[in-house]
């Protein structure tokens, strides 16, 4: 069994292959989404995704859920046990693939959604690529960056539970306020690797990263089908 010790800590050839295993993970999770949410789209009755989001209070409580059970699964993903550390990632795979469907939904039957989605693929994998090669290439400390994760969560959901509780929309704007926010995660997280992990926990810190890509995607997709209507 290999010693899980921390990546800061560890040798050149440990690191590199951390990061190695990490972004192999990232980018499997990203084709398991792809996967998944394709299946659901096909399977699942319009009907039960319109009723997902066309009533407020059952998108609130599903949000509430997806919430409790990414905690639960990012737990699992930091577990000493490979098949734990799985079964969390493949859990919030699962999850973020329930929670994308109305959005994918309404992309997919408007005009040209199959455009705009791999406009928001590409620009969100430009923008994961580009402020990763700033998080390893430059020598700052992005540790400040918590905090201001933290607040602006709590602030954005408060935002999205006031929306749906008083029926207010939240405009272009806070889509792009949660572009920023997302991209500061990114930041938070690329930079925050070789202190917070241990080489054996490349699942754990990819659920982590592939969580920011997934919400920097989601508001992108929704900036761009916005720009649409």
């Amino acid at each position: 069994m290999k010693t899980n010790i921390l990546v800061a800590q560890s040798s050149e050839m440990e690191r590199a292959d951390f990061y190695k295993k990490t972004y192999l993970h990232v980018a499997l999770s990203i084709l398991a989404f792809i996967g998944v949410e394709t299946i659901l789209l096909k399977t699942v009755p319009p009907q039960v995704i319109a009723m997902m989001f066309g009533q407020r209070y059952t998108w609130l409580l599903i949000i509430g859920v997806f919430w409790l059970a990414s905690i639960l699964a990012s737990k699992w993903s930091l577990s000493q046990s490979k098949s734990t550390q799985y079964l969390g990632l493949g859990f919030y795979i699962l999850l973020e693939a329930i929670i994308f469907m109305p959005l994918m939904f309404i992309a997919v039957n408007m005009t040209g959604g199959g455009n705009v989605i791999f406009q928001a693929a590409t620009l969100t994998v430009a923008m994961f690529a580009g402020i990763s090669a700033v998080a390893f290439t430059s020598k700052r400390d992005f540790s400040f960056l918590r905090n201001i994760i933290i607040i602006g969560g709590f602030i954005s959901i408060g935002l999205i539970v006031g929306g749906m509780i008083f029926g207010f929309n939240l405009g272009l704007w806070f889509s792009v306020g949660m572009v920023i926010l997302a991209s500061a995660s990114i930041l938070y997280q690329t930079s925050k690797l070789k202190d917070a992990y241990g080489t054996e926990q490349y699942v754990g810190a990819a659920l982590q990263l592939f969580a920011s890509i997934m919400l920097l995607f989601w508001y992108i997709l929704s900036i761009l089908m916005n720009r649409r209507n």
